[in-house]
């Protein structure tokens, strides 16, 4: 098992900037990518931004040049920084994962966390 621990949502006006951080943990598990996504009310979970443990990264288009995903792999842990947030950004954004366990790949899920900007 994985659990997935997210921090770092809030309020901010637009125009400013927020990082999200969220910690992997459990026993005997390999990370093969970490990743945001992001879910508004009445729309579908969307990938934000991921990233590989060798470090590729894959972002929204929407996002693009304004979010940037990072990792530490010691630490299993993925950021995102979020700068020049918009209104439309607001969102739960959730961090996910694709882990190898004994049991075999599966994905994780944080339980989210509010992200909301002001116009």
């Amino acid at each position: 098992q994985v659990q997935l621990v997210e921090s770092g949502g809030g309020l901010v006006q637009a125009g400013g900037s927020l990082r999200l951080s969220c910690a992997a943990s459990g026993s005997r598990f390999r990370i093969r990518f970490m990743g945001w996504y992001r879910q508004a009310p009445g729309n579908q979970r969307e990938l934000v931004a991921r990233i590989t443990t060798g470090g590729s990264t894959d972002y929204a288009a929407s996002v693009k040049g304004r979010f940037t995903v990072s990792s530490d792999n010691a630490k299993n842990t993925v950021y995102l920084q979020m700068n020049s947030l918009k209104p439309e950004d607001t969102a739960v954004y959730y961090c996910g994962s694709t882990a190898q366990t004994i049991d075999g790949i599966f994905d994780y899920w944080g339980q989210g966390t509010q992200v909301t900007v002001s116009s």
